[in-house]
């Protein structure tokens, strides 16, 4: 099956629609979309809530590299989709581009299966070191196929991400009033069912690659992927194509731009046609406003570093706690992670159905709180979900020390998991206001034909913000070893300082928070948030 023939499927305001017809759009063609989604999901944290484990564990990578190296590759993962959204709109349209990245993703995820097969480590030859320390080299053919493959997931993401979210919400007519009106829920129901996705996979994957197999483990999620592609295709006869009708999204952005510097050279000497200065005009408030997006993007960059934490430090601080339920079953690890997931499904569910009408009676705007409130809220409840972390990680090391586990690395410390419980449910209710809040705010406050690109940027954050997490552990990493130093990373979390670490994390997100703050409290949005009349 095929879509109607067009030159682009790129926005939904402000573009020519090719397909309104009443059998076409709205939610009936948003759910086929959403469950594509909801499958995409599970197989990308099926693959990344555990990859720390694996990466420290059969690749026999130290803690400190193993979590830049995921940070590395998330943050790619995340960056990537400004290159795919572009792609999108200025060439393939969204529903090719989306077909394109499952058939890479469905590729990338059985090479990595297949990569897991190769003999681990541990059947390699290994050393001792001098202070006990038994090394075992990986296989460099494992080692290459596994990079090569997850990279390959990386690439996949970078057109369905945007792309995916972005035809969507084409399926709503932002002219229909009632469209209109649903189309904020859309996106409320969006993040709850990729979370629902997200806590399902997490709990399933990690207990299979921790107790059956990795291979089994990567496996499930690339099945998956090849029945949310057969799922799209199913959709496509009930979907709404549009058509920007002018190039893309390169082609607008460039003839803003060039809009802008003129008239800024020009300065009004040069009287062009009235049309022509009608359209430029249109350009450079387009130009304009791309700018004005640029402080509050660069303001909820540190939230991406809180984000790249549950999968990576929060994972490894929970292996060393007693995780036993019952005698018989131990929760695994990267488990944990599903408290966020219930966290964020629990949020989105009480501020669409709670907090938003009871906010919309007291400020009279239709969604309750702005876009930018929302965001800020979440940035905040990430500060103090980090605080929480550094002190939970005091009492693990104390607990650890109490019971003369410093330099017994692979001993459990007498502490139970749900200690760590709150950290995660807070990091959940952050991420229900701030992630939904950024989808929401760079997808409506871009010009009709970026939509893709709006929520490339959105998604731009975590990854600078991954980068960042990276670059500050192995910098950290090595000032802390300088001199016979211990790291704030050590293998031995016993005798690392994570609590240092999380302190570090949530006073830059104090500053972040502040400038948020000015920020936002001075940005004019394209379209003012809705009144109730």
């Amino acid at each position: 099956m095929a879509p109607p023939a067009m030159s682009g499927d790129a926005g939904s305001s402000g573009p020519l629609l090719l397909s309104r017809a009443a059998s076409t759009g709205g939610w009936k063609a948003a759910l086929f979309i959403i469950w594509v989604e909801v499958a995409e999901r599970f197989a990308y944290y099926g693959i990344s809530a555990n990859l720390i484990s694996y990466l420290t564990g059969p690749l026999g990578q130290p803690t400190a590299a193993a979590a830049a190296a995921i940070n590395a590759w998330s943050g790619a993962a995340s960056m990537l989709p400004l290159l795919g959204a572009a792609v999108a709109d200025s060439w393939l349209g969204r529903y090719r581009t989306i077909l394109a990245s499952s058939v890479l993703y469905i590729a990338g995820l059985g090479m990595l299966a297949f990569s897991s097969l190769f003999p681990s480590p541990q059947s390699q030859p290994c050393s001792v070191s001098d202070d006990g320390r038994r090394s075992c080299p990986p296989s460099s053919l494992q080692t290459a196929l596994f990079y090569v493959s997850l990279y390959l997931v990386a690439i996949a993401q970078s057109g369905h991400k945007p792309c995916v979210q972005a035809f969507g919400a084409d399926q709503f007519d932002v002219t229909d009033p009632k469209e209109s009106a649903v189309r904020g829920s859309f996106f409320n129901w969006w993040y709850f069912g990729i979370c629902a996705s997200g806590t399902i996979t997490v709990a399933l994957t990690s207990y299979i690659q921790d107790n059956v197999s990795w291979g089994l483990g990567f496996g499930i999620p690339c099945l998956v992927m090849l029945l949310a592609l057969l799922i799209f295709l199913l959709g496509t006869r009930t979907y709404r194509f549009h058509d920007s009708g002018d190039g893309g999204a390169f082609s607008s952005v460039c003839k803003a731009i060039g809009a802008w510097r003129k008239t800024s050279q020009e300065a009004g000497l040069v009287e062009l046609e009235h049309g022509e200065r009608a359209e430029e005009a249109v350009l450079v408030e387009e130009a304009k406003g791309l700018a004005r997006l640029f402080p509050i993007w660069a303001t909820c960059l540190l939230y991406g570093v809180a984000f790249a934490q549950p999968p990576t430090l929060f994972t490894k601080q929970a292996a060393t706690l007693d995780r036993r339920v019952g005698s018989l079953f131990q929760i695994p690890s990267a488990a944990l992670q599903c408290f966020t997931g219930v966290s964020i499904v629990t949020c989105v569910v009480l501020y669409d159905r709670v907090l938003v009408p009871a906010a919309r009676r007291v400020t009279g705007v239709a969604s309750g709180i702005t876009m930018l409130q929302r965001i800020g809220t979440g940035i905040a409840l990430s500060m103090v979900s980090l605080l929480v972390a550094a002190l939970v990680e005091m009492r693990r090391l104390q607990a650890a020390r109490d019971a003369g586990l410093v330099d017994h690395p692979d001993a459990v410390v007498p502490m139970s998991l749900w200690w760590m419980v709150p950290q995660y449910v807070l990091l959940g209710a952050a991420d229900a206001f701030t992630m939904v809040g950024m989808q929401e705010f760079f997808y409506d406050q871009v010009p009709g034909v970026l939509k893709s690109l709006g929520l490339a940027l959105y998604l731009s954050v975590l990854g600078v913000g991954s980068f960042i997490s990276s670059f500050l552990i192995s910098v950290i990493d090595v000032v802390t070893r300088r001199n016979g130093g211990t790291s704030w990373f050590a293998d031995d979390l016993n005798r690392g300082h994570l609590d240092y670490f999380y302190l570090l994390l949530a006073a830059l997100a104090a500053l972040e928070l502040l400038a948020f703050g000015y920020f936002s409290t001075s940005y004019v949005y394209r379209r003012k948030p809705g009144n109730v009349h």
